[in-house]
């Protein structure tokens, strides 16, 4: 009989991540690992890359995946046949479910509709579009290197181009009103197909706005009820367009989440290749988190040396447990309270349960719990009452 334990990746899917750490340049509020490189030999790069595929074929065959996903960085900066390439060897070597999504991460001003075209051939299903504001001095206060106008006409190539285009805006922005961001969302939800990513901006530490923040020269950030005011508008106009939020930040049409994500959010296995990336991968009836060299000259040679440095590290299941909590209860779906209890051995705290839907934070569904829309508001003291201590 199967081991629970070790065949739980299977209620999430597997998945791929490929990691390219290049940027035209560094955005003040990012804390990704990218980096900024004016010469990059990409023939090296997808030589490092199918190398690092041949070597996780090789330890675990025969699975089939159900998504790629192209991320950084600014994967649109990859020549055609870097992608090609990659997308030719994923075929020899796993098995794909018949709706593989393959997604490319692009920034609007590194869009061309040749590469595009390109792109789309080679087997990229989906672009996600890091458009971030719409209007100019905004998208100059976020460092970003393209205009409105040029995020348009990148979007309107990309839908030219692919059945499945998202983008990302940034909400909760210096000196942003309720009114203007009630104002750019509807103009979002105008030019949306199918999926929107909506992120409140947040001051991460190492980063230029985190620097800035520190010294008090970052002004006319909201205050925390106006920024829950906008959270609010979010939900309320996204669900006005027919594209709920399926996760905190994320919102689609019915049957058009994003795919590789749900991976994620449903704890299951996911590959990270790349400077930086990180994975969850069941081998050897063991669970493990890897992790990779951030420096990408110092990756790039490791492989080619044929020494990866890579991190694993065990999880043991009650930490298992804990990761899927953490995950499941960002999405609308839900977490499975059984699958818990399979993992963690023992199952959710039933008076913590009981408390916190006796006061509208979660409910429950079956063997789902679900966070409500206050629960929402205040996810992560709701994730902290029911990780066990």
């Amino acid at each position: 009989m199967a081991d629970p334990v070790t065949e739980d990746w299977r209620q999430g899917g597997f998945g791929l991540y490929l990691h390219w750490p290049f940027c035209a340049a560094k955005c003040p509020y990012c804390d990704f690992n990218s980096h900024v490189s004016r010469e990059i030999d990409q023939a090296r790069w997808l030589k490092a890359y199918l190398s690092e595929l041949d070597r996780y074929a090789a330890e675990m065959p025969d699975r089939v995946l159900t998504s790629i996903f192209f991320g950084g960085g600014t994967p649109s900066l990859m020549e055609p046949f870097v992608v090609h390439g990659i997308l030719d060897r994923i075929r020899q070597i796993w098995p794909q479910a018949n709706d593989l999504e393959v997604t490319l991460e692009a920034n609007p001003g590194s869009v061309e509709a040749g590469r595009f075209r390109d792109y789309a051939q080679a087997g990229v299903s989906r672009v996600s579009m890091g458009i971030q504001a719409l209007n100019n001095p905004d998208l100059r206060r976020l460092g970003r290197i393209h205009s409105v106008e040029e995020a348009r006409t990148a979007f309107d190539i990309a839908r030219n181009q692919f059945e499945r285009v998202s983008f990302d805006l940034i909400y909760a922005r210096q000196d942003q009103s309720l009114a203007d961001w009630r104002s750019e969302l509807t103009e979002a939800l105008g030019m949306a197909i199918d999926h929107l990513s909506l992120y409140q901006l947040t001051i991460e530490q190492g980063t230029a706005f985190g620097d800035r923040y520190n010294r008090g020269l970052l002004r006319g950030m909201p205050e925390d009820d106006s920024a829950a005011d906008m959270y609010a508008a979010t939900q309320e106009l996204c669900a006005a367009a027919g594209m709920e939020a399926y996760e905190v930040s994320n919102h689609a049409k019915p049957g058009a989440e994003s795919r590789h994500n749900l991976i994620y959010w449903r704890y299951g296995d996911f590959i990270g290749i790349g400077p930086g990336a990180h994975g969850r991968i069941t081998t050897g009836s063991r669970r493990y988190a890897t992790d990779t060299e951030k420096t990408p000259g110092k990756w790039l040679h490791a492989i080619e040396a044929g020494t990866p440095l890579e991190k694993r590290d065990a999880i043991d299941p009650l930490d298992q447990a804990s990761e899927y909590l953490m995950m499941g209860l960002r999405i609308r779906e839900g977490l499975d309270a059984k699958r818990y209890e399979n993992l963690a051995g023992q199952p959710l705290n039933p008076e913590k349960i009981t408390y916190l839907s006796d006061i509208g934070m979660i409910e429950q569904v079956g063997h789902s719990v679900q966070v409500t829309e206050d629960g929402r508001m205040v996810l992560n003291a709701i994730i902290k009452e029911l990780l066990v201590d």
